[in-house]
């Protein structure tokens, strides 16, 4: 089994995975520079101090009477070599480089004095040499050296995980400041609604994020004057076209009773709905002039079933929200409106059922209906598009209610979903957030 690495999918942690690596390489490399250094030094202070520690304490046991040399041996002992009145332990010529530095300066400090000779004590854990010589009176003497690295300060170990607990927190802070503009604008780009007013971002920050703040405040202008314009180019054609068409049905009127004049007078209306349809998707694209006000979901949904019921629709309401919510009620209402005359067109029935989840009331309406495919879900959300199975051109429909509604959601604040229930039908649900 292999083991494959993986880049980090978000930025931040990209980021901070090159600055954590790159920090710790550096203080790495510094701290092996300062740590060899260190140790050159430690070495050449210790070889001199060794061939001047030598020395004396050769002169001082070749002074002092035999029988009190051994009370000595512990005074003129050091952590890495000491003294020994034998012949020592049997031993190899030394090879070693590293040793021979040592022993050049041992050489050099009491060689002609005191000759000596060098052997290497194999075993142990410990690199352990040995050189052997007499005194002035023949007594051997052994200079038992057992060479040590430079041990490190007991703090240092607590310095190193700071100095690595400040780069974490540093990277943090770095990682931060310049993830901060760009998830700023990520929120802004995901909660872009053409139908409310344009919320500006901050101009303020480093040349890059201005930049970036700017032509995002230019988009969100040009967007909104472009649906501005959208909307005014169609609410003018349905003004010019109201006029010829009510000239064509007056003129329609004065016909002999034919099936033409049929013909001609459901042609005329058909247009006349479709272009009533067209100024109602524009408008709810661009978002509704009407003021926001607190409604009683509850009362709401009530008086809306009882319009249908008075006449004469099946049209019934379950669950209770205990709700008031901020919103646009005549918005809200062409919404369900869509919604229940899309169930009852295809199912000849609706029911709408109403609950609070969390910080958001969902109102569904649900029929029996044929359903739709699940690969058009999505797609009968768009303007124009009619599942061409059953919701065509002969049940009256335009292509537009299911868009008008969905743009309308949006406007509120919310957002609508549909799904086939089991057992056939169709489920259209509104979220709507929950404000008070």
């Amino acid at each position: 089994m292999k083991l494959k690495l993986q880049w980090p999918r978000t930025l931040a942690s990209r980021l901070s995975l090159i600055f954590l690596i790159g920090l710790i390489l550096a203080q790495g490399l510094s701290f092996g520079a300062q740590y060899y250094e260190r140790y050159q030094s430690a070495k050449s202070t210790m070889l001199g101090n060794l061939e001047t520690d030598v020395s004396t304490s050769m002169a001082i046991l070749d002074r002092l009477p035999a029988a009190e040399r051994e009370a000595w041996l512990p005074r003129l002992a050091r952590r890495n070599y000491g003294y020994l009145l034998n012949e020592g332990e049997p031993g190899m010529p030394v090879t070693s480089a590293e040793k021979s530095v040592a022993i050049a300066s041992i050489t050099a400090a009491i060689g002609d004095t005191y000759p000596i000779v060098f052997t290497e004590v194999p075993g142990g854990p410990r690199q352990h040499f040995q050189g052997h010589l007499r005194l002035s009176d023949g007594s051997p003497v052994t200079i038992d050296i057992r060479p040590a690295m430079v041990p490190l300060s007991p703090w240092l170990p607590v310095v190193l995980l700071g100095q690595l607990a400040l780069l974490i927190l540093c990277t943090w802070l770095a990682v931060r400041i310049a993830i901060r503009p760009l998830t700023r604008l990520a929120n802004a780009v995901e909660t872009l609604d053409p139908n409310a007013h344009p919320i500006k971002l901050d101009e303020q920050g480093p040349t890059e994020v201005v930049h970036a703040a700017r032509a995002f405040n230019a988009m969100q202008t040009r967007i909104a004057a472009y649906l501005k314009e959208r909307m005014q180019l169609l609410a003018a054609i349905s003004h010019d076209l109201q006029t010829p068409i009510t000239r064509m049905k007056l003129r329609a009127e004065f016909m002999d009773d034919s099936v033409e004049k049929d013909k001609l007078s459901s042609d005329l209306g058909e247009i006349e709905h479709l272009v009533r349809e067209g100024v109602a998707y524009a408008r709810s694209v661009h978002g509704a002039t009407e003021e926001s006000r607190r409604t009683d979901l509850d009362s709401f949904l009530d008086s809306l079933v009882f319009d249908y019921q008075d006449m004469g629709k099946d049209v019934q309401l379950g669950g209770k929200s205990k709700a008031v919510i901020e919103t646009r009620p005549q918005a809200l209402r062409r919404v369900l409106v869509n919604l229940t005359d899309n169930a009852l067109k295809f199912a000849g029935a609706a029911q709408l059922q109403v609950e609070a989840q969390g910080n958001s009331l969902s109102v569904k309406v649900l029929d029996r209906g044929p359903g739709i495919a699940e690969a058009e879900l999505a797609q009968v959300l768009e303007p124009f598009y009619r599942v061409e199975n059953s919701r065509n051109r002969d049940t009256g429909g335009t292509g537009l209610g299911l868009a008008i509604a969905q743009q309308l959601a949006l406007a509120l604040g919310g957002s609508l979903m549909l799904s086939n229930r089991k057992g056939g039908g169709l489920c259209a649900e509104l979220k709507l957030p929950l404000h008070g």
